[in-house]
């Protein structure tokens, strides 16, 4: 089969010519989900919101996005009724309810004249479901130069409706890119280590590091965070590339180049860092099954699956075209492929063999960010 990789993080530019970027017609708007089952909610260019049925694996509904959708970063209120997604540009956070399609939270990043403020993928809710975490990182756009701001932990009362402002705001180390709730209502973030941050206090520890960890004879990890996935079994995984060194020298030549995962534990807040495999091809994403964590799922450019104890590549898969993250449905059976192109890719967990292939209405997802649920 031969690959093409569609155009994704980038390839807005190109999409917006093609006519598959008209925005979505509203589909089913206020069809509720049902109570029990399971759905997969993704953004897509240049408008929407999309929820699919994993029962049937078939389009479920579809609901409109104010502005721009990207980046699509989105979560899913622990209540299960709204989708929060960042948006326009990373200027904004939409609450959409689920049943209704109605829109019933807004907040713009900026908080004062002058100000411009971005969210990127930093985005959590509180375990009730009343509060909002937003990091954002501000500028202050004077006339003949830039102030640039200290980033902040933004806190929204989600009751606040079509104009929320923070309840309160707090410092958080810099480059955090996402972060997850605990059950204990920590905030887990991953910037150059992962920290334990407490929304109340402000107050934070490193729960795992990352750029400063001491392994012996490791590089420092390689890692791209930049969606908060996490699987049924509430396990917050983050990848990482690095080198062990043999011998007594830091020779990259001879060193073994390896796959590893940071993992949070958000129902217990156990934190692990391991090893699961030889570096041979890039991932993006993994994702360790909720019905086995033994075993990793990763995607690019192949869906691969890894035994982790055995740091062994179990089997690989090609896949119609690159896709950027991968999620599982809580039994652990099938995985779903999205980001990039308008195309989710669903395949059987244990042959890796596809089982459907469910076209969105609209454009590219690029680097939206979905999530599934149990209503």
């Amino acid at each position: 089969m031969k690959k093409t990789f569609k155009p994704g993080w980038f390839g807005l530019a190109m999409a917006a010519l093609l006519p598959a970027l008209a925005s979505a017609e509203a589909l089913h708007a206020d069809k509720p989900l049902v109570k029990g089952d399971e759905y997969l909610v993704v953004g897509n260019y240049p408008d929407n919101l999309h929820v699919v049925d994993l029962k049937s694996d078939t389009l479920f509904k579809s609901c409109p996005v104010p502005g721009s959708v990207g980046p699509a970063t989105l979560q899913v209120s622990p209540d299960n009724t709204v989708a929060y997604l960042v948006t326009n540009r990373f200027d904004e956070v939409h609450g959409i309810a689920l049943d209704t399609c109605q829109v019933v939270f807004q907040a713009k990043m900026e908080q004062k004249e002058k100000e411009r403020a971005k969210a990127l993928f930093a985005i959590s809710l509180s375990n009730d479901s009343k509060q909002l975490y937003v990091i954002q990182t501000p500028t202050t756009l004077n006339t003949d130069h830039y102030v640039i701001g200290e980033p902040r932990l933004a806190v929204y009362d989600t009751a606040s409706g079509l104009d929320a402002k923070p309840v309160r705001t707090l410092p958080v180390p810099r480059q955090v890119t996402v972060m997850q709730t605990g059950q204990d209502g920590s905030l887990y973030m991953v910037g150059p280590d992962i920290y334990k941050f407490d929304p109340q206090s402000g107050q934070y520890t490193v729960a795992i590091p990352s750029r400063h960890w001491k392994r012996p004879r490791y590089a420092p990890p390689d890692v791209l965070s930049v969606w908060p996935l996490k699987n049924a079994a509430d396990d917050f995984t983050i990848l990482y590339t690095t080198a062990k060194f043999k011998g007594k020298t830091d020779d990259p030549a001879t060193a073994d180049w390896i796959y590893g995962y940071f993992n949070v534990n958000l129902k217990t807040g156990k934190t692990e860092t391991r090893d699961f495999g030889p570096f041979t091809e890039i991932y993006f994403t993994g994702v360790r099954s909720p019905k086995d964590p033994n075993l990793m799922f990763g995607v690019l450019n192949r869906l691969a699956k890894y035994d982790i104890k055995q740091k062994k590549l179990l089997a690989a898969a090609d896949i119609p075209h690159s896709h950027y993250t991968i999620a599982m449905n809580k039994d652990g059976s099938k995985v779903y492929l999205g980001g990039t192109w308008n195309v989710l890719s669903v395949f059987d967990a244990e042959r890796l063999k596809p089982v459907a292939s469910i076209t969105l209405p609209g454009g590219d997802m690029g680097a939206a960010s979905p999530q599934i649920f149990t209503r």
